[in-house]
């Protein structure tokens, strides 16, 4: 049997405040950018690495700053997104994507089925079986959660600057969405905020939502940040604030449905 992570890796997802008592879990599917022992660089450069196609630069810290403020669960995936892209499924070709924008992913390339079935088992099952764990076992004691998953997307793509800061996406549910939107866009609006931009459903990007939201009856939402706004401390905390009024409004109006 192919083997895909080391002792020295570590465990591929991690729970934070798991006894949390506020309803939001938190979600981070491209939290990180390393890349287990056995993949090496993927063929890729330290600069490719370091770059939006590895993760989602700042996501995870804005993601721990609504978790500290909501008292939430954050649950996050601790390799990057290029070894596996858990907010896609494993009979996805993005999933393991042979490019991403402009570059080419030679790691992926060279996989045989048991190595990208290890990748699958080593990095997505345990991904997913930890989200999955945490909805079954808040609906059992009553408290089923609410799902947002937190992402950050790059300011200019193939060559295209894009002007939405931030975007509130929903797939077939669009409960949470719809207050989040009406809350944003009331009075003096803070960011330019789309539905469904810079991504929508027809791109892939729901999966998550659907399997653990959707597919369980929760409310849920995913929040792509154009990441030259959280580059530093002062803009993650910044977008915190905004975002923690959004999440708090958005469930509280659910609530009072």
């Amino acid at each position: 049997m192919t083997r895909l992570l080391t002792e020295a890796d570590g465990e591929p997802v991690a729970v934070e405040n798991a006894a949390g008592t506020g309803d939001i879990v938190l979600v981070c599917e491209h939290a990180s950018r390393r890349v287990p022992e056995r993949l090496g660089t993927l063929g890729l450069s330290e600069q490719a690495l370091e770059s939006h196609i590895a993760w989602d630069p700042g996501a995870l810290a804005v993601a721990r700053l609504l978790a500290s403020r909501l008292d939430g669960t954050l649950i996050y995936q601790r390799f990057s997104r290029l070894a596996y892209d858990c907010n896609r499924p494993p009979e996805a070709d993005a999933a393991m994507p042979f490019v991403s924008e402009v570059y080419e992913i030679p790691g992926n390339r060279m996989m045989s089925a048991d190595e990208r079935q290890a990748r699958v088992d080593e990095i997505y099952r345990p991904f997913h079986d930890a989200i999955a764990r945490f909805v079954f076992e808040r609906k059992a004691a009553g408290r089923p959660p609410v799902l947002v998953t937190m992402h950050s997307f790059t300011p200019v793509y193939f060559g295209k600057p894009r002007a939405v800061e931030v975007g509130v996406l929903h797939d077939a549910d669009s409960r949470l969405a719809d207050h989040m939107l009406a809350t944003a866009t009331k009075g003096r609006v803070a960011y330019d905020i789309r539905r469904n931009e810079p991504y929508g459903p027809a791109d892939g990007v729901t999966h998550s939502l659907i399997e653990y939201g959707v597919q369980n009856g929760l409310p849920n939402v995913m929040i792509e940040i154009r990441n030259d706004l959280i580059r530093n401390d002062i803009g993650q905390r910044v977008m915190a604030d905004y975002l923690e009024g959004l999440l708090a409004k958005g469930v509280a109006a659910l609530s009072a449905q």
